[in-house]
């Protein structure tokens, strides 16, 4: 049973959202603040965060800022507007994927299943295959691990399916919304800002700078996988 950590101030929502998620049959534990909710991270183990954006005190980006300084559950954003400038920022933060209010449990739920499964992304069992050596990357996706120069790289779960759907296929052009589907399972009218950020997000912490080896930009179409330089 997947253990959920709602950290929302609003009481009639946290109650509707944890009432919701217990009826899809999660466990879940909700709190008010963001400093709560960073007690609990330690002490529940989460297996996904669903975090509102503004909080008292403590407010959600800096919520998931600590989160991702010591964790790499995944974090799903709440927020009140879905074209507010804190999405974006939430998303170069460390969100994985985000949601509007009023928040349906139903929505909220396939969210949750889908970031899930974005962690199970290992080959079915007889399938493993070696890791994979492009230039200063080494990608093994039988174990779930990333190298870069030797040193390992820790991906939330989106960026390291994002990276698996990108090196499966080097020079192949992947478009935002093919993104989208592969990595979020999101359909037409998912967000492609999600896609976007995610990208930011890898680049960064493969250390790629306006010149990307690994990630790099199709402009006016998406994103392709360069081997990189050995």
């Amino acid at each position: 049973m997947p253990r959920i950590l709602i950290v929302e101030d609003d009481s009639i929502v946290r109650q509707a959202v944890r009432l919701g998620l217990r009826h899809q049959g999660h466990e879940v534990v909700a709190v008010e603040t963001g400093e709560e909710g960073l007690e609990q991270l330690r002490a529940v183990r989460p297996d996904v965060v669903v975090l509102d954006l503004m909080l008292p005190g403590m407010s959600g980006l800096d919520v998931c800022r600590r989160i991702r300084e010591r964790d790499q559950v995944p974090v799903i954003m709440v927020t009140a507007r879905g074209d507010d400038i804190d999405v974006v920022l939430g998303l170069e933060t460390g969100a994985d994927d985000y949601v509007v209010k009023p928040v349906q449990a139903r929505v909220l739920d396939a969210r949750i299943r889908a970031v899930l499964r974005r962690q199970d992304a290992s080959p079915p069992d007889g399938a493993r295959p070696r890791p994979e050596t492009h230039g200063d990357l080494v990608v093994d996706r039988a174990g779930l691990e990333v190298t870069h120069r030797g040193e390992p790289v820790t991906l939330a779960p989106s960026e390291l399916r994002l990276l698996l759907t990108l090196s499966a296929s080097p020079g192949q052009v992947f478009s935002r919304q093919q993104l989208l589907e592969a990595v979020w399972e999101h359909g037409y009218h998912g967000d492609i800002r999600l896609v976007d950020a995610c990208v930011k997000r890898l680049r960064n912490k493969l250390g790629e700078g306006k010149d990307p080896r690994h990630v790099q930009t199709v402009r006016g179409f998406g994103y392709r996988f360069g081997a990189g330089r050995a």
